[in-house]
C-alpha cells in the first residue's frame, strides 16, 4: 500500500482507527488514502451515535460490531469507482456490497456498502440507519427525512415521545457537526489516488 493511504488509516488524528478487519481489507485493496480519511471520519462518528444511544436509550438493541464496521467499510465499492470519490455516483454501492461477500465477509456486516445511501427502503434497520446518518452529519450535512426515520425508530423502542427523541437528537447532532470542518479538512488534505 502506498505511504499516504497507510499514513491516513493509522496516523494519529482525533479520529478512531478503523476496525483491524476493515483497516487490513482496505491495506489489500491499495485503497486511496482519501477513501481511507472518509471512512475513518464516518466510523468516528457512528462511534459517537452508538454511544448517545447507548446513553440516552439503553433499551435500544443495537449490533454496534455491525455499526462500526458497516461505517468503516460503506463506500469501499469505490475502490473499484475512484471517481466517485470526487464525484457523483452510486455504482460503488453494489459494487463495494458484491466486493465485500465475495472477500467472505457476512452479510450483517457487508449490507452497509449497499444501503448506506436508501434509508427509505422498506425493513430498513436501526443499524442501517444510524451508518446512512453518520455518512451524513460527519460533514454537518443535516436531513430531515433521515433524522425523522431515526426518531421514530427510537421513540417505538424507548417509549418516549417522538418530540423528546428528537430534541436530544437533535442536540446530539448540533454538537457533532461543530467538528465537521476538521473532519472535513482531514479528509481534503487526503489524495484522491493511492
Amino acid at each position: 500500500m502506498a505511504a499516504a493511504a497507510l499514513r491516513a488509516l493509522t496516523e494519529e488524528v482525533p479520529l478512531r482507527r478503523l476496525p483491524q478487519a476493515a483497516e487490513t481489507l482496505l491495506t489489500e485493496l491499495n485503497a486511496p488514502p482519501r477513501l481511507a480519511a472518509h471512512l475513518r471520519a464516518v466510523h468516528d462518528v457512528a462511534a459517537q451515535l452508538l454511544a448517545w444511544v447507548a446513553r440516552t436509550h439503553p433499551t435500544a438493541e443495537v449490533d454496534e460490531e455491525a455499526v462500526l464496521y458497516g461505517a468503516a467499510t460503506h463506500d469501499i465499492g469505490k475502490v473499484l469507482h475512484p471517481n466517485e470519490l470526487s464525484g457523483p455516483g452510486h455504482e460503488h454501492e453494489p459494487a463495494g456490497h458484491a466486493l465485500l461477500r465475495a472477500r467472505g465477509v457476512e452479510e450483517r456486516l457487508a449490507r452497509f456498502a449497499g444501503t448506506h445511501a436508501s434509508w427509505t427502503t422498506a425493513g430498513i434497520t436501526l443499524e442501517e440507519l444510524l451508518v446512512s446518518l453518520a455518512d451524513k452529519v460527519w460533514k454537518a450535512n443535516r436531513v430531515p427525512d433521515l433524522e425523522q426515520l431515526v426518531t421514530d425508530h427510537l421513540a417505538r423502542v424507548s417509549g418516549q415521545e417522538p418530540w423528546e427523541v428528537f430534541m436530544a437528537l437533535d442536540d446530539e447532532l448540533n454538537r457533532i457537526a461543530e467538528g465537521a470542518d476538521a473532519r472535513l479538512a482531514y479528509q481534503s488534505s487526503q489524495p484522491v489516488t493511492a
